[in-house]
Protein backbone atom coordinates (compact mmCIF):
# COMPACT_ATOMS: atom_id res chain seq x y z
CA UNK A 1 0.00 0.00 0.00
CA UNK A 2 1.74 3.16 -1.22
CA UNK A 3 1.67 6.48 0.59
CA UNK A 4 2.75 9.89 -0.64
CA UNK A 5 3.28 12.99 1.49
CA UNK A 6 2.99 16.30 -0.37
CA UNK A 7 2.53 19.98 0.35
CA UNK A 8 -1.19 20.74 0.55
CA UNK A 9 -2.44 21.41 -3.00
CA UNK A 10 -4.20 24.46 -4.41
CA UNK A 11 -6.83 24.53 -7.15
CA UNK A 12 -6.07 27.19 -9.77
CA UNK A 13 -9.48 27.01 -11.48
CA UNK A 14 -12.73 26.30 -9.65
CA UNK A 15 -16.41 27.23 -9.84
CA UNK A 16 -17.93 27.56 -6.37
CA UNK A 17 -21.25 29.03 -7.54
CA UNK A 18 -23.17 31.12 -4.97
CA UNK A 19 -25.98 31.20 -2.44
CA UNK A 20 -27.10 27.88 -0.97
CA UNK A 21 -24.73 26.02 -3.30
CA UNK A 22 -21.74 27.29 -1.32
CA UNK A 23 -22.63 24.92 1.53
CA UNK A 24 -21.72 22.07 -0.84
CA UNK A 25 -18.86 23.42 -2.89
CA UNK A 26 -16.83 25.29 -0.28
CA UNK A 27 -16.48 22.46 2.27
CA UNK A 28 -15.71 19.99 -0.53
CA UNK A 29 -12.90 22.18 -1.86
CA UNK A 30 -11.66 23.18 1.59
CA UNK A 31 -11.33 19.51 2.60
CA UNK A 32 -8.51 19.14 0.05
CA UNK A 33 -7.23 22.50 -1.16
CA UNK A 34 -5.70 25.41 0.76
CA UNK A 35 -6.42 28.02 -1.94
CA UNK A 36 -8.65 28.14 -5.02
CA UNK A 37 -8.87 30.58 -7.89
CA UNK A 38 -12.59 31.34 -7.91
CA UNK A 39 -14.25 31.81 -11.28
CA UNK A 40 -16.34 34.99 -11.62
CA UNK A 41 -19.07 33.79 -14.02
CA UNK A 42 -22.01 33.91 -11.65
CA UNK A 43 -25.51 34.65 -12.94
CA UNK A 44 -24.58 38.27 -12.26
CA UNK A 45 -20.89 38.29 -13.23
CA UNK A 46 -18.25 39.59 -10.82
CA UNK A 47 -17.05 42.58 -12.83
CA UNK A 48 -15.80 44.92 -10.08
CA UNK A 49 -13.60 44.52 -6.99
CA UNK A 50 -16.45 45.59 -4.73
CA UNK A 51 -18.57 42.67 -5.99
CA UNK A 52 -15.60 40.33 -5.60
CA UNK A 53 -15.19 41.44 -1.99
CA UNK A 54 -18.83 40.65 -1.17
CA UNK A 55 -18.63 37.31 -2.96
CA UNK A 56 -15.46 36.46 -1.04
CA UNK A 57 -17.25 37.17 2.23
CA UNK A 58 -20.08 34.81 1.26
CA UNK A 59 -17.53 32.10 0.47
CA UNK A 60 -15.69 32.58 3.77
CA UNK A 61 -18.97 32.31 5.65
CA UNK A 62 -19.35 28.79 4.20
CA UNK A 63 -15.87 27.60 5.26
CA UNK A 64 -16.03 24.94 8.00
CA UNK A 65 -14.89 26.12 11.41
CA UNK A 66 -11.18 25.68 12.00
CA UNK A 67 -10.33 25.43 8.29
CA UNK A 68 -7.98 28.07 6.82
CA UNK A 69 -9.29 27.81 3.26
CA UNK A 70 -8.52 30.88 1.13
CA UNK A 71 -10.54 31.94 -1.93
CA UNK A 72 -8.50 33.86 -4.49
CA UNK A 73 -10.84 36.16 -6.35
CA UNK A 74 -11.00 37.07 -10.05
CA UNK A 75 -12.80 39.60 -12.22
CA UNK A 76 -14.99 38.89 -15.24
CA UNK A 77 -13.83 40.90 -18.25
CA UNK A 78 -16.40 42.61 -20.45
CA UNK A 79 -16.16 45.10 -23.30
CA UNK A 80 -16.68 47.82 -20.66
CA UNK A 81 -13.89 46.80 -18.26
CA UNK A 82 -11.60 49.81 -17.97
CA UNK A 83 -7.95 50.23 -16.95
CA UNK A 84 -9.25 52.11 -13.89
CA UNK A 85 -11.10 48.97 -12.75
CA UNK A 86 -7.87 47.01 -13.11
CA UNK A 87 -6.05 49.57 -10.97
CA UNK A 88 -8.78 49.23 -8.34
CA UNK A 89 -8.47 45.46 -8.54
CA UNK A 90 -4.76 45.64 -7.82
CA UNK A 91 -5.30 48.04 -4.94
CA UNK A 92 -7.94 45.77 -3.40
CA UNK A 93 -5.38 43.10 -2.60
CA UNK A 94 -7.90 40.30 -3.19
CA UNK A 95 -7.94 40.06 -7.00
CA UNK A 96 -5.51 37.50 -8.42
CA UNK A 97 -6.60 37.40 -12.06
CA UNK A 98 -9.10 38.57 -14.65
CA UNK A 99 -11.04 36.07 -16.74
CA UNK A 100 -11.54 36.29 -20.49
CA UNK A 101 -14.68 34.55 -21.68
CA UNK A 102 -15.26 35.10 -25.39
CA UNK A 103 -18.96 35.96 -25.46
CA UNK A 104 -21.25 32.93 -25.55
CA UNK A 105 -18.48 30.33 -25.34
CA UNK A 106 -19.60 28.60 -22.12
CA UNK A 107 -21.87 28.82 -19.07
CA UNK A 108 -22.75 32.41 -18.09
CA UNK A 109 -20.50 33.93 -20.74
CA UNK A 110 -23.19 36.08 -22.33
CA UNK A 111 -21.57 39.22 -20.93
CA UNK A 112 -18.12 38.19 -22.17
CA UNK A 113 -15.81 40.05 -24.52
CA UNK A 114 -17.10 40.39 -28.09
CA UNK A 115 -13.81 41.40 -29.69
CA UNK A 116 -10.41 41.33 -28.03
CA UNK A 117 -9.30 44.67 -29.47
CA UNK A 118 -11.97 46.39 -27.40
CA UNK A 119 -10.09 45.61 -24.19
CA UNK A 120 -6.51 46.22 -25.36
CA UNK A 121 -6.10 49.19 -22.96
CA UNK A 122 -7.39 46.98 -20.16
CA UNK A 123 -4.94 44.22 -21.04
CA UNK A 124 -2.13 46.76 -21.02
CA UNK A 125 -3.20 47.83 -17.53
CA UNK A 126 -3.24 44.19 -16.41
CA UNK A 127 0.31 43.81 -17.67
CA UNK A 128 1.42 46.94 -15.80
CA UNK A 129 -0.28 45.85 -12.55
CA UNK A 130 0.86 42.22 -12.82
CA UNK A 131 -2.64 40.77 -12.88
CA UNK A 132 -2.74 37.51 -14.89
CA UNK A 133 -5.15 37.02 -17.75
CA UNK A 134 -7.07 33.76 -17.37
CA UNK A 135 -8.44 32.53 -20.69
CA UNK A 136 -11.21 30.20 -21.74
CA UNK A 137 -9.48 29.48 -25.03
CA UNK A 138 -12.21 28.70 -27.52
CA UNK A 139 -14.12 30.57 -30.18
CA UNK A 140 -17.91 30.70 -30.29
CA UNK A 141 -18.36 30.40 -34.04
CA UNK A 142 -20.99 27.98 -35.38
CA UNK A 143 -18.88 27.61 -38.52
CA UNK A 144 -16.05 26.06 -36.46
CA UNK A 145 -16.44 22.44 -35.34
CA UNK A 146 -16.76 22.21 -31.56
CA UNK A 147 -13.78 19.83 -31.42
CA UNK A 148 -11.61 22.37 -33.28
CA UNK A 149 -12.50 25.53 -31.36
CA UNK A 150 -9.47 25.47 -29.09
CA UNK A 151 -7.00 25.07 -31.95
CA UNK A 152 -8.80 27.81 -33.90
CA UNK A 153 -8.53 30.12 -30.88
CA UNK A 154 -4.80 29.46 -30.67
CA UNK A 155 -4.20 30.09 -34.36
CA UNK A 156 -6.45 33.12 -34.83
CA UNK A 157 -6.44 34.89 -31.47
CA UNK A 158 -4.00 33.66 -28.82
CA UNK A 159 -0.87 33.69 -30.97
CA UNK A 160 -1.40 37.36 -31.78
CA UNK A 161 -2.38 38.22 -28.20
CA UNK A 162 0.90 36.84 -26.87
CA UNK A 163 2.83 38.83 -29.45
CA UNK A 164 0.98 42.06 -28.65
CA UNK A 165 1.37 41.72 -24.87
CA UNK A 166 4.65 39.89 -24.24
CA UNK A 167 4.88 40.89 -20.56
CA UNK A 168 1.28 39.91 -19.73
CA UNK A 169 1.01 36.74 -17.67
CA UNK A 170 -1.47 34.36 -19.28
CA UNK A 171 -3.04 31.16 -17.97
CA UNK A 172 -4.49 29.10 -20.80
CA UNK A 173 -7.11 27.35 -18.72
CA UNK A 174 -8.34 23.76 -18.94
CA UNK A 175 -6.40 22.96 -22.09
CA UNK A 176 -7.67 19.95 -24.04
CA UNK A 177 -5.50 19.44 -27.12
CA UNK A 178 -1.97 18.54 -28.12
CA UNK A 179 -2.00 21.86 -30.01
CA UNK A 180 -2.45 23.74 -26.74
CA UNK A 181 0.30 21.71 -25.07
CA UNK A 182 2.72 22.59 -27.88
CA UNK A 183 1.73 26.26 -27.82
CA UNK A 184 2.38 26.56 -24.09
CA UNK A 185 5.67 24.68 -24.31
CA UNK A 186 6.93 26.95 -27.06
CA UNK A 187 5.71 30.22 -25.51
CA UNK A 188 7.59 32.42 -23.07
CA UNK A 189 7.68 31.86 -19.32
CA UNK A 190 4.69 34.23 -19.03
CA UNK A 191 2.35 31.61 -20.54
CA UNK A 192 1.17 28.64 -18.48
CA UNK A 193 -1.78 26.25 -18.53
CA UNK A 194 -4.08 24.37 -16.18
CA UNK A 195 -5.20 20.81 -16.85
CA UNK A 196 -8.32 19.21 -15.37
CA UNK A 197 -8.62 15.69 -13.96
CA UNK A 198 -11.44 14.80 -16.35
CA UNK A 199 -9.48 15.76 -19.46
CA UNK A 200 -6.64 13.56 -18.21
CA UNK A 201 -8.85 10.65 -17.20
CA UNK A 202 -11.32 10.53 -20.09
CA UNK A 203 -11.51 11.05 -23.84
CA UNK A 204 -14.59 11.90 -25.86
CA UNK A 205 -15.91 8.33 -26.15
CA UNK A 206 -16.90 8.61 -22.48
CA UNK A 207 -19.78 10.89 -23.50
CA UNK A 208 -21.28 8.23 -25.76
CA UNK A 209 -20.72 4.84 -24.11
CA UNK A 210 -24.04 3.04 -24.43
CA UNK A 211 -25.91 6.30 -24.95
CA UNK A 212 -25.62 10.00 -24.23
CA UNK A 213 -23.92 10.56 -20.86
CA UNK A 214 -24.55 14.21 -19.92
CA UNK A 215 -22.43 14.11 -16.76
CA UNK A 216 -19.32 13.84 -18.93
CA UNK A 217 -20.29 16.91 -20.93
CA UNK A 218 -18.07 19.91 -20.26
CA UNK A 219 -16.59 22.86 -22.14
CA UNK A 220 -14.08 22.65 -23.61
CA UNK A 221 -15.49 19.27 -24.62
CA UNK A 222 -13.50 16.04 -24.15
CA UNK A 223 -11.28 15.31 -27.14
CA UNK A 224 -9.75 12.33 -28.97
CA UNK A 225 -7.36 9.93 -27.24
CA UNK A 226 -4.32 11.46 -28.97
CA UNK A 227 -5.07 14.75 -27.21
CA UNK A 228 -5.71 13.02 -23.88
CA UNK A 229 -2.30 11.34 -24.12
CA UNK A 230 -0.61 14.68 -24.89
CA UNK A 231 -2.22 16.19 -21.78
CA UNK A 232 -1.07 13.29 -19.62
CA UNK A 233 2.48 13.67 -20.92
CA UNK A 234 2.43 17.41 -20.19
CA UNK A 235 0.92 17.11 -16.70
CA UNK A 236 3.37 14.42 -15.59
CA UNK A 237 6.42 15.95 -17.28
CA UNK A 238 7.54 18.15 -14.40
CA UNK A 239 7.34 21.19 -16.66
CA UNK A 240 6.29 24.07 -14.34
CA UNK A 241 4.21 25.63 -17.12
CA UNK A 242 1.51 22.99 -16.45
CA UNK A 243 -0.36 22.81 -13.16
CA UNK A 244 -3.58 21.80 -11.49
CA UNK A 245 -6.90 23.45 -12.26
CA UNK A 246 -9.92 21.23 -11.67
CA UNK A 247 -12.52 23.36 -13.44
CA UNK A 248 -14.96 21.78 -11.02
CA UNK A 249 -18.27 23.17 -12.30
CA UNK A 250 -21.39 21.91 -10.55
CA UNK A 251 -24.89 21.83 -12.00
CA UNK A 252 -27.96 20.23 -10.44
CA UNK A 253 -29.11 16.94 -11.98
CA UNK A 254 -32.16 18.62 -13.48
CA UNK A 255 -29.93 21.04 -15.39
CA UNK A 256 -27.61 18.29 -16.62
CA UNK A 257 -30.26 15.74 -17.57
CA UNK A 258 -32.42 17.92 -19.80
CA UNK A 259 -33.11 18.59 -23.47
CA UNK A 260 -30.36 21.24 -23.34
CA UNK A 261 -28.04 20.09 -20.58
CA UNK A 262 -25.46 22.40 -19.00
CA UNK A 263 -21.73 21.96 -19.52
CA UNK A 264 -19.75 21.22 -16.39
CA UNK A 265 -18.39 18.37 -14.27
CA UNK A 266 -18.36 18.41 -10.47
CA UNK A 267 -15.04 16.88 -9.51
CA UNK A 268 -13.86 18.62 -6.32
CA UNK A 269 -14.33 15.54 -4.07
CA UNK A 270 -12.45 13.19 -6.44
CA UNK A 271 -10.02 15.44 -8.35
CA UNK A 272 -6.89 14.84 -6.28
CA UNK A 273 -7.46 11.07 -6.26
CA UNK A 274 -7.77 11.04 -10.05
CA UNK A 275 -4.64 13.14 -10.52
CA UNK A 276 -2.78 10.73 -8.23
CA UNK A 277 -4.03 7.73 -10.21
CA UNK A 278 -2.92 9.26 -13.51
CA UNK A 279 0.54 10.08 -12.17
CA UNK A 280 0.84 6.60 -10.66
CA UNK A 281 -0.02 4.88 -13.95
CA UNK A 282 2.79 6.89 -15.58
CA UNK A 283 5.24 6.05 -12.77
CA UNK A 284 5.44 9.78 -12.05
CA UNK A 285 4.10 10.02 -8.50
CA UNK A 286 7.29 11.83 -7.52
CA UNK A 287 6.20 14.69 -9.79
CA UNK A 288 2.66 15.04 -8.42
CA UNK A 289 3.63 17.57 -5.74
CA UNK A 290 5.06 19.99 -8.28
CA UNK A 291 1.92 19.84 -10.41
CA UNK A 292 -0.55 20.15 -7.52
CA UNK A 293 1.28 22.23 -4.94
CA UNK A 294 4.21 24.21 -6.34
CA UNK A 295 4.01 25.33 -9.96
CA UNK A 296 0.73 27.23 -9.76
CA UNK A 297 1.81 29.16 -6.68
CA UNK A 298 5.11 30.01 -8.37
CA UNK A 299 3.37 31.30 -11.49
CA UNK A 300 0.99 33.48 -9.46
CA UNK A 301 3.86 34.72 -7.30
CA UNK A 302 2.50 33.28 -4.07
CA UNK A 303 4.24 31.38 -1.28
CA UNK A 304 3.99 27.61 -1.09
CA UNK A 305 1.60 26.25 1.50
CA UNK A 306 3.09 25.21 4.84
CA UNK A 307 0.86 22.26 5.67
CA UNK A 308 1.25 18.81 4.16
CA UNK A 309 -1.19 16.01 3.40
CA UNK A 310 -0.65 12.28 2.97
CA UNK A 311 -2.24 10.31 0.14
CA UNK A 312 -2.69 6.56 0.47
CA UNK A 313 -3.37 4.13 -2.35
CA UNK A 314 -6.62 2.72 -1.03
CA UNK A 315 -10.04 2.22 -2.61
CA UNK A 316 -12.75 4.71 -1.69
CA UNK A 317 -16.34 4.64 -2.89
CA UNK A 318 -17.83 7.78 -4.41
CA UNK A 319 -21.50 8.51 -3.55
CA UNK A 320 -24.11 8.20 -6.29
CA UNK A 321 -25.41 11.69 -5.49
CA UNK A 322 -24.66 14.66 -3.26
CA UNK A 323 -26.90 17.39 -1.88
CA UNK A 324 -26.69 20.70 -3.71
CA UNK A 325 -28.71 23.37 -1.96
CA UNK A 326 -32.28 22.07 -2.22
CA UNK A 327 -31.27 19.98 -5.22
CA UNK A 328 -29.02 17.04 -6.09
CA UNK A 329 -25.73 16.80 -7.93
CA UNK A 330 -23.84 13.85 -9.39
CA UNK A 331 -20.08 13.97 -8.76
CA UNK A 332 -17.44 12.65 -11.11
CA UNK A 333 -17.02 8.85 -10.62
CA UNK A 334 -20.41 8.64 -8.92
CA UNK A 335 -21.20 5.11 -7.76
CA UNK A 336 -17.66 3.99 -8.57
CA UNK A 337 -14.45 3.97 -6.58
CA UNK A 338 -11.25 5.97 -6.66
CA UNK A 339 -7.87 4.45 -5.89
CA UNK A 340 -6.37 7.13 -3.64
CA UNK A 341 -7.55 8.98 -0.54
CA UNK A 342 -6.22 11.51 1.96
CA UNK A 343 -5.47 9.97 5.35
Amino acid sequence: MRELKIIQPDDWHCHLRDGAYLSRTVPDSAAIFKRVIVMPNLTTPITHPSAAKKYRERILNAVPEGNDFEPLMTLYLTDETTPHVIAEAKASGIIHGAKLYPQGVTTHSEAGVTKLEKIYPTLEAMSEHHIPLLIHGEVNDPAVDIFDREKYFIDKILTQLVKNFPSLKIVFEHITTKDAVLFVEESSKNVAATITPHHLYYQRNAMFMGGIRPHYYCLPVLKRQEHQLALIAAATSGNPKFFIGTDSAPHAVTRKESSCGCAGIYNSPTALALYAEIFATQNKLHKLEGFTSLYGADFYGLAHNQKTITLREISKNVPETLSFGDETIIPLKAGQSVKWDII
